[in-house]
Formats: C-alpha cells, structure tokens, sequence
C-alpha cells in the first residue's frame, strides 16, 4: 500500500503529521504549512484512495487507514510523532492514539467525530459515488465545508475545493465512506493518554460541534475550543486562530 507524503520543515525539530478530510488532498492543510513548518518536521499524506496515494480496492477499515500512518511513519525512521487530523483524519488520530499509544506525543482533534451520526446517510453516499462519480456530490458536500458568507466572499476557493473532491477517485472516497458508516471509537476513547485538543466550528453542519464535545468529555484531559465563523474546514476559513490552537498546545517555539 503506497501512501503519498511530503516533508516539510526543519530535519531535528519534532514531527507533526497532517491528516486530511474525506474528500481532500494535503493541499487542505496548505493555510497552516507557512507556521507549523518553522516549529516542526511536518508530515502531510493523502489518505488511501485520495489525491496520490494508491486505491486499493474497498471496503476500507479505520484499522486500514491508521495502519497506512504507522507505515508511513516507519518508512520515515520516526518513533513518536505530534498528530493533527480533521474529520476522517481525527477519526484516525483517535484510532492511533487508542491503539498504538507509544507512537503519538500530542493529538489535535479538528471537526470530527467517534460515533458520526446518520450511517445510512453514508451507505447512500457512497452508492451514489461508485455508480456516478464524486463529481455528483461534489457542490453538496463542499456547501458545507465553509459557512455561507464565507463561501460567497471566496467563490474561486470553492470551485477548487470542489475541484479537488472531484477528483477524487470513486473507490477511494466511497470505501472511505464505509469507513465512516461503520465507525465507533466512543468505548476507546478513555484509553487515550496523548494531551487531547479538540477544536470544532461553531457552525459545522457537516459534523455537529456536540461531536466534539462528546470526545473531550470522554477522553481523559481533553480540551474542547469552539471555533466562531467557521464550519467544516474551519482549518481553511479560520487560519490564524486554528494555527495559533494548534501552535499553543503543541509547544511550537514562537
């Protein structure tokens, strides 16, 4: 299995690894690179079946895509790495820190999810992605990425955002779906010991920010930072007060 990764960032400094959305490449995480890469050795991948990693063929499990992360890291030659996901990223970095405790330092939790609501809503999308393409929900899925005003003031930012879920191969997206549809991380979630920080956008639709306070109420420490203005891609719309989140509870060097 073959997982696309850049490196980025000062050879010493302590590792971050990027996990991307459903949907995504590591080009979402493009408005945090300038500022992580001066305090860390980051990591960014394109999950299974997205941008340009292998597509194997489905159906997918979230021991799948965090097996992938534990590859990768030692294809890298790094024991113990900082992780930051959002939405199926997180879901992975809640699988990683439940299960393979040693390898991950400190977890950012970014608009996600241990138990996603509506599986059938799931099952239905994923059916329509192998018969017609990602193409066919693209405009629906990515109105919920941002927040309405947001979207209306950055026309040219959606259309690539739904240029990238576009291109995203069917297989990859739909066994990435099954994922999701069958996914519970709740009775984990107490074992994870990583320093938690859960952030969310006050105004995700696609993910409700009571997800996320369910996971910081359920793992041991966590903090919960609503992020006002912002809906799924809060990383996207909210740049600096994500980053600056994200900074603070790494311990990033100013």
């Amino acid at each position: 299995m073959t997982v696309y990764s850049i490196v980025d960032g000062p050879a010493g400094a302590p590792v971050l690894v990027l996990a991307n959305s459903l949907g995504t490449t590591v080009d979402m995480w493009e408005p945090q690179l300038p500022a992580l890469a001066r305090r860390f050795r980051v990591v960014r991948f394109d999950t299974r079946g997205h941008g340009r990693s292998a597509v194997p063929h489905g159906p997918y499990t979230i021991g799948d895509l965090g097996g992938d992360v534990l590859a990768l890291l030692d294809e890298l030659g790094v024991a113990r790495a900082h992780f930051c996901g959002l939405s199926l990223g997180g879901m992975v970095g809640m699988w990683l820190a439940a299960h393979a405790p040693q390898r991950i330092d400190r977890l950012v939790l970014c608009c996600t999810s241990a138990r996603p609501a509506a599986p059938e809503s799931w099952a239905r999308r994923a059916a329509t992605v192998r018969a017609e393409g990602t193409a066919a929900i693209a405009e629906v899925v990515v109105s919920r990425w941002l927040t309405p005003e947001y979207a209306h003031r950055e026309p040219e930012l959606v259309a690539r955002l739904r240029a990238m879920l576009a291109a995203t191969p069917a297989e990859g997206y739909a066994s990435c779906c099954d994922v999701i549809q069958t996914l519970d991380l709740t009775p984990v979630l107490p074992r994870i010991t990583a320093p938690t920080l859960v952030l969310h956008g006050a105004d995700d639709p696609a993910i409700l920010p009571s997800h996320g306070a369910d996971i910081a109420a359920a793992v041991p420490g966590a903090r919960l930072a609503l992020v006002r203005e912002a809906a799924h891609l809060a990383n996207v719309e909210q740049v600096d007060v994500v980053t600056a989140l994200i900074v603070d509870h790494l311990g990033g060097r100013k």
